[in-house]
């Protein structure tokens, strides 16, 4: 996604600072430079669902749903611009939830999971390094809680062991379940000795992390939600650990696992119907390596407001980082079209504070936040993606520009890889009917990201004071 600098659409003149001369005292911003892009092959554009991408030098993978959403995973290596093609036997349907996740252990095999919603386990590993070709169905990890899938994720441990973890049960009832790999015998084995999380058969916890800060610490922030409706998603809470297996408060009281909403820190009570929404909580870190947590809840009126906690002295304290004069509809089960989007609060390297957002009225860009209070102040000019590629080029009404990151490295300083293809919206996990979009281009699109001083200050806003 590209956060361009835009209007917030209300009548109050702008008015840019003068021009300063370019020294030192001025920032570093970054600018998304396209130098190379790939096609891969055409995909289904009626729907969004998240592909991956894995870049392990001299190794390129993309594991995508073709135009006949079929699991397919394309290979080349990085000095050739032939994919070879292994479509492998997984048909999905039209739910949104069902997006792939791929990633490589230690010895080079590929391990890839996907087309799960509350549905049997999924997944698939090589029998040769390095090798998609090889891919072979595998029907259990460790044979528990494999039923009821969904949510799959590959990440590392403390000591950059290979963990998975999904959810098993539903939306409103369901546990977070974490395995380990063992590279010696090529097999799974349960990581925790319970579910991270237990919703007691009422909630279940949606998750954003965990991620490594600055400090050393996991850090993992979650919602409540009560039924598959998502305004009944409340509480914002967290949890951090040293080696993902002992967990604590901010304040170091010990956890018990499994976590239960009895038991667990509650960074801001929201109620149901609050307008907090799972998928949209951010972890993030101040200039001081603070953890902070980007969400957004509805005001005393009704309106939908962005918000960042910060932790302050040992205590939670809640900023309110703009003043939104609408609300948003946040309700209904399903894929929902996502009406706001917050990133997390970033620290440059000049020590000033920066959040990108979307709003469905107010447009998207990037906040620079007062390091005391954490009110927007002003936007900058950023560049998460070329902006010329973030353009739909489809003649379709209503696609829109998905974009997916690079799951390993690119060996190369400065250079990254994205995924990009343009898809409708969601709709609510249902087939749509009449007339569709023509399958788009999945592309590989190589960026390359060049520092240039700021010409100007910070774009100030009357609506922010």
């Amino acid at each position: 996604m590209n956060w361009l600098r835009i209007l917030l659409g209300l009548s109050v003149a702008l008015c840019l600072t003068a021009a300063i001369a370019a020294d030192d005292s001025i920032p570093v911003i970054q600018q998304a430079v396209a130098v190379d892009s790939l096609d891969v092959a055409r995909v289904s554009s009626d729907y969004p669902v998240g592909f991956a991408l894995l870049t392990h030098p001299p190794y390129q993978f993309v594991a995508f749903y073709n135009a006949h959403r079929r699991l397919t995973v394309a290979q080349r290596k990085l000095n050739e611009r032939k994919w070879t093609f292994i479509k492998l036997p997984d048909v999905t349907g039209w739910d949104s939830h069902n997006y792939i996740a791929l990633t490589a252990d230690d010895d080079g095999y590929l391990h890839l999971s996907a087309d799960m919603h509350v549905a049997p386990l999924k997944y698939f590993r090589t029998t040769k390094p390095w090798d998609a070709s090889t891919f072979k169905r595998i029907d259990r990890m460790t044979g528990m809680d494999e039923d009821r899938c969904t949510y799959p994720q590959f990440l590392h441990g403390a000591n950059d062991e290979l963990l998975f973890t999904y959810r098993d049960g539903g939306s409103g009832n369901g546990n977070q379940i974490y395995d380990c790999y063992d590279l010696k015998t090529r097999t799974w084995h349960p990581f925790l000795d319970s579910p991270l999380t237990d919703g007691q058969g009422t909630n279940n916890a949606y998750f954003n992390g965990p991620v490594r800060g600055p400090d050393g610490w996991f850090h993992l922030v979650w919602v409540w939600r009560a039924r598959p409706d998502a305004a009944t998603c409340h509480d914002l809470c967290y949890a951090r650990s040293r080696d993902l297996k002992h967990w604590e408060t901010s304040a170091g009281k010990p956890l018990s696992l499994p976590i239960r909403f009895d038991n667990c820190e509650i960074v801001d009570p929201v109620p149901e119907h609050g307008g907090i929404i799972n998928g949209n909580t951010r972890i993030g870190f101040d200039a001081q390596g603070r953890v902070t947590i980007s969400y957004h809840k509805n005001d005393a009126n009704g309106n939908t407001q962005p918000f960042v906690a910060r932790l302050e002295n040992g205590h939670w304290v809640l900023h309110q980082v703009a003043d939104w004069p609408v609300p948003s509809n946040i309700s209904g089960d399903g894929t929902l079209p996502v009406e706001i989007r917050l990133g997390p609060v970033h620290a440059g390297p000049d020590g000033r504070l920066t959040m990108a957002f979307e709003h469905f009225k107010f447009g998207h860009g990037t906040w620079v936040l007062d390091p005391k209070t954490l009110h927007a102040i002003g936007e900058v000019a950023a560049e998460a993606t070329p902006p010329d590629l973030d353009r739909v080029t489809g003649n379709f009404a209503g696609l829109v520009v998905h974009w997916a990151g690079d799951d390993g490295m690119s060996g190369v300083e400065g250079l990254q890889y994205k995924l990009r293809w343009e898809t409708l919206g969601a709709n609510h996990d249902h087939a749509r009917k009449g007339p569709l979009p023509k399958p788009s281009m999945l592309q590989v699109i190589a960026i390359e990201t060049k520092h240039t001083r700021e010409t100007s200050a910070a774009v100030p806003h009357e609506k922010f004071q």
